[in-house]
């Protein structure tokens, strides 16, 4: 693999790496030498201390390794706002947002509920990470009606926030070989086993053909076509739907998801031509293919196979709503309208959000790229938000 140019990290920062390196490796040993990528993209991402969601670094903004929408402008926020004035009619006034981040999103979307007189009782914000709870419990100090859960509840109504929450959930990688399909998992390059400065390496093994039965034609695919398949999120998908059903049927109220992320429907994902899959890096702003690279340091995703987790939610007794693009999604929401409250005269508050307004929408950004699905029980959509729906693309 040719050798990545990317910034040095601190003297602390490798260390926690390379002491990550050392957990993963310990792992791979106590599995007989071989480990699922899912394993490995858990042990990466979610490791106390160590891992990159659960250490201390920035992850979020100009000084971490991406930016979300949320961060980029209040908009974004004060649009889904908007529209939960409108669902709340049917739901309990309250929400839960899974991968809250930095809470900026909670902040915008309440501080936006205050302006227009929304009444939001209560606003959960599942959390696993201490590091970034403390980061949202300093941003939302002045919201009591936020309520940090560290589990998904057995029962909720209202309505649910997840932004780029998908990408981020560990995929498992398969290669098409000459005998059929195959699973890719880590293990420790043979010269290295047992070296302080463990090596990690690819691996095959054998599956079950049925690993790939989310992939259409799965069969006339090239050998060597690498992709992968989305198995916790599914499960993440299923547990919403039980808890959306229990919610229904403790209150008679209906519920409604909102799961915001980059990705296609499975016929484009798994398309002949993206024959090595979707899994990207991402380092300081820098993107790369190196899932090995600096464990801990760097964040791993992938993009999401939207009719995957429309079928899981489906299963599990959920109503498909919507399925659109952002920029769709968005504009049927009000980002204009909110835009108009600044005056285009006011050129240093006016700008900066007519430009972000722009990347959010535009289908050259995250306007096409980034797409909406909605699913819920016990839900009727306004026919705005029906304008752009692709559900029979999935």
């Amino acid at each position: 693999m040719q050798k990545l140019s990317l910034p040095i990290p601190a003297p602390e920062a490798l260390a926690a790496s390379q002491a990550l390196q050392q957990q993963i490796a310990a792992d791979i040993r106590r599995h007989q030498g071989w480990i699922p990528f899912s394993r490995y993209m858990e042990l990466a991402l979610y490791t106390p201390q160590t891992g990159y969601y659960s250490g201390g670094a920035a992850k979020l903004g100009k000084d971490g390794d991406f930016t979300t929408a949320p961060e980029m402008s209040p908009l974004f926020g004060a649009s889904l706002a908007t529209l939960a004035g409108t669902l709340f009619a049917q739901t309990l006034p309250q929400v839960m947002e899974f991968g809250a981040g930095t809470g900026k999103l909670a902040r915008d979307f309440l501080t936006e509920c205050q302006f227009s007189g929304i009444t939001v009782e209560r606003y959960f914000i599942v959390e696993l990470s201490g590091e970034l709870r403390a980061r949202q419990e300093e941003l939302l100090r002045n919201f009591p009606q936020v309520v940090w859960l560290q589990e998904m509840p057995a029962a909720f109504s209202g309505l649910v926030l997840g932004n780029e929450v998908l990408d981020a959930m560990p995929v498992d990688l398969l290669i098409k070989t000459e005998q059929g399909w195959a699973e890719l998992g880590v293990t420790l390059a043979a010269q290295q086993a047992d070296a302080t400065e463990p090596v990690l390496a690819w691996q095959e093994r054998a599956c079950e053909a049925s690993r790939a039965a989310q992939i259409p034609q799965a069969e006339a695919l090239p050998s060597g076509y690498v992709t992968e398949i989305h198995t916790v999120a599914s499960g993440f998908m299923r547990s919403l739907g039980a808890m959306l059903q229990a919610g229904y049927a403790d209150s008679g109220k209906g519920s409604a998801a909102i799961l915001i992320d980059y990705g296609f429907p499975a016929a484009e994902y798994y398309h002949p031509q993206r024959s090595s899959g979707t899994l990207m890096c991402h380092y300081r702003h820098h993107a790369h293919p190196d899932p090995f690279y600096l464990p801990g340091l760097q964040d791993i995703t992938a993009h999401v196979d939207f009719t995957a987790m429309a079928q899981a939610a489906l299963e599990s007794g959920l109503s498909l709503l919507s399925y659109t693009s952002q920029a769709g999604f968005l504009l049927e929401s009000g980002i204009t309208d909110l835009l108009s409250r600044s005056a285009p005269e006011q050129v240093m508050q006016y700008l900066p959000q007519a430009n972000a307004l722009q990347k959010l929408v535009s289908p050259a950004e995250m306007g096409e790229l980034f797409k909406v699905l909605m699913v819920g029980t016990g839900m009727t959509l306004p026919e705005r938000l029906l304008r752009h729906d692709r559900c029979h693309r999935l």
